[in-house]
C-alpha cells in the first residue's frame, strides 16, 4: 500500500499574501504544508479538501515562510522540520544536506539540500520518487532570491546544486514574481528566443490571473539570468552596461553573478 500512496501524491497552490505561495503535499487524506508563512489559509484549505495535516516543512526563517508554524501547532500535533542553521520556533528536526525529512501518512522522503544565499542556514527538498523541488526563496521562476545573509558565492554553489537537477523537475518556488524576474531577463539578454516565448507564455498565464509556478529546472536552465551569468550573451550585457569591468571578471565567475544580481536589485 505505501507504493499505490505514493503514487496519488498531488501538490496543491495556497496562495497568502500579495504573492506567496503556500505548497501542501496529499494524498486526499493527508497533507504536509511547505513553508506556511500565514495559518489560516492552510486551515481552510485543509478543511475544505478534507485533509488532515501531517508534517510543517520550512525552508527558511522568515516569518512569511514560518509566521504560521504556532497556530498550526495549535490545531494538529505534526513534526516540524526545519533548516538545522536557523533557530525557528517550533521546528523539532532540524536539517542539513544529506538528510531527509520522512513523512509516513503520505508515504513519502524528501532529500534536503543546503542552499545558502537568501539566509544563512536556507534549505531546499526533493521528493523522493517525485520530480518536485521546494526551494522557498532561493531559486524563483526566472531570478533568484536577494542576498540578505548570504554571499554571491554561497548563491552561486546553491544555485548550481539545483540547476543540475534533472530537467523535467518541478520548481516550486514560494512567490508569484515571474513576470517582473523575465522582465529583467530580457534587459539581460533581450536576444534569447527561448526567454521571449516564455515571456509571452507567462504573461498570458497571468492575464487570466493563473499562476505561472511551478516551471522546470530545464526551463529555468535555458531563460533564467542567474543559472547563466556566465553565458557570453550576458557577460556582455553587464559590460556594455559598465557593471562588469574585465578586470573584475578576472577575479573568477562569481563576479558576473555579483554584478547581476545588484544590477537586480535596482531594477525597475
Amino acid at each position: 500500500m505505501p507504493a499505490l500512496l505514493n503514487k496519488s501524491l498531488s501538490v496543491l497552490a495556497v496562495p497568502a499574501f500579495n504573492d506567496n505561495y503556500l505548497w501542501l503535499i496529499h494524498n486526499s487524506r493527508h497533507a504536509a504544508v511547505v513553508d506556511p508563512g500565514d495559518a489560516q489559509p492552510i486551515l481552510a484549505s485543509l478543511e475544505a479538501h478534507g485533509l488532515t495535516l501531517a508534517a510543517i516543512l520550512l525552508t527558511h526563517h522568515h516569518a512569511d515562510h514560518a509566521g504560521g508554524v504556532q497556530t498550526l501547532l495549535q490545531h494538529f500535533k505534526v513534526p516540524v522540520f526545519g533548516p538545522a542553521g536557523e533557530t525557528i520556533a517550533g521546528v523539532t528536526q532540524g536539517l542539513a544536506e544529506g538528510d531527509t525529512a520522512t513523512i509516513p501518512e503520505l508515504a513519502l522522503s524528501l532529500s534536503v539540500i543546503d542552499v545558502p544565499g537568501h539566509t544563512s542556514g536556507h534549505i531546499a527538498y526533493v521528493a523522493q520518487g517525485h520530480p518536485w523541488l521546494f526551494c522557498g526563496d532561493t531559486l524563483f521562476a526566472g531570478g533568484c532570491g536577494r542576498l540578505f545573509e548570504g554571499s554571491p558565492s554561497q548563491m552561486v554553489s546553491s544555485l548550481a546544486k539545483l540547476s543540475t537537477l534533472p530537467g523535467d523537475t518541478l520548481v516550486y518556488c514560494a512567490h508569484e514574481y515571474t513576470i517582473s524576474n523575465l522582465r529583467f531577463a530580457l534587459a539581460v539578454e533581450p536576444d534569447n528566443a527561448q526567454l521571449v516565448a516564455r515571456m509571452a507564455n507567462e504573461q498570458a498565464k497571468r492575464d487570466l490571473q493563473q499562476a505561472t509556478v511551478p516551471s522546470t529546472i530545464a526551463l529555468e536552465n535555458a531563460t533564467n539570468p542567474f543559472l547563466r551569468y556566465q553565458q557570453p550573451t550576458i557577460i556582455a550585457s553587464l559590460n556594455d552596461s559598465g557593471r562588469l569591468t574585465a578586470k573584475q571578471l578576472e577575479t573568477g565567475p562569481v563576479a558576473a553573478f555579483a554584478a547581476l544580481r545588484e544590477w537586480k536589485n535596482g531594477f525597475k
